[in-house]
This record gives C-alpha cells, sequence and structure tokens, in this order.
C-alpha cells in the first residue's frame, strides 16, 4: 500500500521541515501545497524532502488539501492521509489510521474527544467545538457519532478521496468532507488522537469568531451546489 502524507502550509517556513522529518518514517512520499507564502515554506519543504506544489495566491486550506489530494493520486497513492503544517497532529498516530484503512475503513477521521488529549486548549475552543458539533447534527445532517467537527487529521483510500467531492475552499472544509463521508455509504471510522497546542499555533491558528464565518461559507456552499 502506497501511502501519500497531504500537508497544506501557508507560511510555516520555520515549521514544516520538523513536520516532514516526523511524517516521513510512516509514508513513501509527502506531498507539500504551499498555499501563497511569501517566506521559505517551500524552500525548507523541498530541502527536507517533500514533493511541492504551490499556488500563486493565498487560496485556503481546503483548496490547498484538494490539490495535494490530486496530486497524491497522480503519484499513485493507495492512501492518504491529510494533516497539518504547524505540528499540532502527533505523527506517530499515523500507523493507526493504517491499522483502521487495511482492516476495511474507507475513511478514518482522528478525534480529540475519543479519549486522546487535546493539550493546552483553551477553555473557549472547546465550548466553540461543542457548539460547532450541535450545528453540525442540525443543520448539516452529519451524523451524531462524529465526536470531533473539525476535525484536520484524516486519512482515506485512494478510492475515497476520489469520491468525496468537497469544495469549500477555506475553513468550512473539514465540516463539508465530514457531511459529505457520514451521509455517502463510505466506510468510516474515528480513533483518539492527541493535538497539541502551543502559543504560537494558537495564534496562527482558527479563532472563536472563525466559527459565524464557516457556518457562512457553509450556507453560501450549499446554494452553489
Amino acid at each position: 500500500m502506497k501511502v501519500i502524507a497531504v500537508i497544506p502550509a501557508y507560511f510555516e517556513g520555520s515549521r514544516i521541515a520538523h513536520v516532514i522529518h516526523e511524517v516521513k518514517p510512516f509514508v513513501d512520499e509527502v506531498v507539500v501545497v504551499d498555499d501563497g507564502s511569501t517566506d521559505i515554506t517551500t524552500k525548507t519543504a523541498k530541502e527536507a524532502g517533500a514533493i511541492v506544489f504551490r499556488h500563486a495566491v493565498n487560496r485556503g486550506q481546503g483548496a490547498a488539501l484538494r490539490t495535494g489530494t490530486e496530486a497524491a493520486l497522480r503519484l499513485g497513492a493507495d492512501c492518504i492521509i491529510h494533516l497539518d503544517a504547524d505540528g499540532q497532529h502527533d505523527s506517530a498516530a499515523i500507523p493507526l489510521f493504517l491499522k483502521e484503512i487495511e482492516a476495511g475503513s474507507e475513511v478514518v477521521f482522528g478525534s480529540r474527544f475519543l479519549g486522546a488529549e487535546a493539550i493546552g486548549m483553551p477553555k473557549h475552543r472547546r465550548y466553540v467545538l461543542a457548539l460547532a458539533k450541535t450545528f453540525n447534527r442540525f443543520a448539516l445532517g452529519i451524523s451524531s457519532q462524529v465526536t470531533d467537527p473539525q476535525s484536520g487529521y484524516r486519512a482515506m483510500t485512494a478510492q475515497a478521496a476520489r469520491t468525496i467531492d468537497f469544495r469549500q475552499d477555506r475553513m468550512a472544509h473539514c465540516s463539508e468532507i465530514l457531511r459529505l463521508v457520514t451521509r455517502s455509504s463510505l466506510r468510516w471510522k474515528e480513533i483518539p488522537t492527541t493535538v497539541r497546542y502551543t502559543e504560537d499555533t494558537l495564534a496562527k491558528g482558527q479563532k472563536a469568531t472563525d466559527a459565524f464565518v464557516i457556518v457562512w461559507q457553509l450556507i453560501l456552499g450549499a446554494f452553489q451546489r
């Protein structure tokens, strides 16, 4: 099974090499999509051994994931791993994702709330994610079995990747992917994964007010389909 990790990156020149080096022992290739950065993200990722694609302008994490996923399929991936470039996701969990894929799951989501740890997560973010879970269930029809409403750590088979036609370019792609997967016939599962928050990643990450932006993007997306 050829496994390719896809990492969207935006101004991650100081962290991307460390993430690539952590991920490489568990996969066959690492694809980084530099989403319009003007720092050394592309240069550093190439030096660390990744295959790098670059957007000329910032299009959003969802768009970068779509570019990376399409590239991974062209490179012959049997399984694709999505994870973030900031080092929050524990790369040591990759074998657990692959074990579930080999056991027959077609999509596997990492969850911060399934007996795992969300190290350093602020309380307000926990509240926002709890509200997001309720919104996902009642407004989007996402299964109530989903414990993490905004998981960016996931694995999928090549066939599942071809099936999941997500269109959200920016922050709403996580909810969109969850909706598409849980309302399809794809076999999916959640597994516990550790996520580490630091002052640095929290400063760059999503804010509480971004929840309203995500909702708006999902509403617009529903009319665009």
